[in-house]
């Protein structure tokens, strides 16, 4: 089959890789209906995380079964799923909390930017449709493996409740996920950081009320002038930069919360700081897998519609120029088809 490799910074190729196959009973084998690029992937491809073999890139992924090993039962072939970044068993006492992230057995799911991928673990990490989706809704439900699913928990984290004042720090697909996340769970005022005239139309059609374009501590002094002096009830830090950490908690009202979910790069939190400030701090990696069945239900009720956030599709065969556009923010999520 072919998959996307990436050699070393500013390089990714397409070639052809060993088609994937069923190595553990738990595993199941997807046949891509749609992939795409992540903004965590541009990481590897600036030379931020050190790329030091090739390796094969991606970890979203939605699709139909293939196949099955012998242990799995909650899927079956020919039905169309979609999974975690993170492979969890689903029965461990971190999946029974509603944190499957953190699955004592789990596995990354990478390689995704490819024709087909093996998911292990699959009765714990695949959620099926009720029946095949059409096309319009595949980006959509794309979105749910990640960034939509991620910009969940970003609000889940902070805490978002109706009629609340949330602040958004990050205007790519995971920032204006959770501009949905916000809305639906009915956020009286949503204020997103942004100074880009696309991703604020998004964020506008998504349920943002507010454009600040200020950063840093300018940023900071417009949400509390916003908000009387006080500051957001719930901040979502979609980025991981010790300025986005930074600009988020000192956008947070006292007993407000921060949702992290910026994978973080040189972030230090600084512990006197926080102490003060009365903020609630919580994050890490978003545990996609517990929010799969709602987010499917409200895609296909079309109550939302994250696949917006893809405003470039690619064959993958020019996945190359897929990264190119989101490094270069010509594009804010490539979509691309097997």
């Amino acid at each position: 089959m072919r998959g996307a490799v990436m050699y070393a910074p500013g390089d990714v190729r397409l070639e052809d890789r060993p088609a994937p196959e069923i190595i553990n009973p738990t595993d199941a084998v997807i046949k891509l209906a749609a992939t795409c690029v992540c903004g965590s992937d541009l990481w590897d491809y600036r030379g931020i995380n050190a790329v030091t073999q090739p390796t094969p890139m991606g970890h979203e992924y939605a699709g139909v079964v293939q196949e099955i090993g012998a242990e799995v039962s909650s899927v079956k072939p020919g039905q169309f799923v979609i999974g975690s970044f993170f492979a969890s068993d689903g029965t461990c006492p971190n999946c029974r909390a509603g944190y499957e992230s953190s699955c004592v057995h789990r596995e990354f799911v990478g390689g995704c930017q490819a024709e087909a991928v093996r998911v292990p673990l699959a009765d714990g990490t695949l959620v099926a449709t009720p029946a095949q989706p059409g096309e319009g809704a595949i980006p959509s439900l794309l979105a749910l493996s990640d960034v939509m699913g991620t910009g969940w928990w970003a609000a889940v984290a902070a805490e978002v409740t109706p009629g609340s004042v949330v602040a958004v720090v990050g205007d790519g697909a995971v920032g204006l996920c959770g501009v949905i996340a916000a809305r639906e769970f009915g956020a009286g005022r949503i204020i997103v950081m942004s100074r880009h005239e696309p991703r604020q139309k998004l964020a506008l059609e998504f349920g943002a009320t507010d454009i600040v374009t200020e950063r840093g501590d300018d940023g900071s002094a417009a949400i509390r002038e916003m908000t009387e002096g006080v500051g957001a009830d719930a901040v979502l830090e979609c980025v991981g930069t010790p300025e986005a950490m930074q600009q988020a908690l000192r956008s947070t009202r006292p007993g407000g919360n921060v949702g992290f979910v910026g994978v973080p790069h040189g972030v230090q939190v600084n512990g006197e700081e926080l102490f003060y400030s009365h903020a609630g701090l919580r994050g890490g990696p978003a545990p996609v897998r517990r929010f799969l069945p709602d987010l499917i239900a409200r895609v296909l009720d079309g109550r939302i519609d994250p696949g917006k956030v893809f405003d470039q599709t690619l064959p993958l065969a020019q996945v190359a120029e897929a990264y190119r556009a989101m490094d270069e923010r010509r594009a804010i999520k490539v979509l691309l088809q097997p």
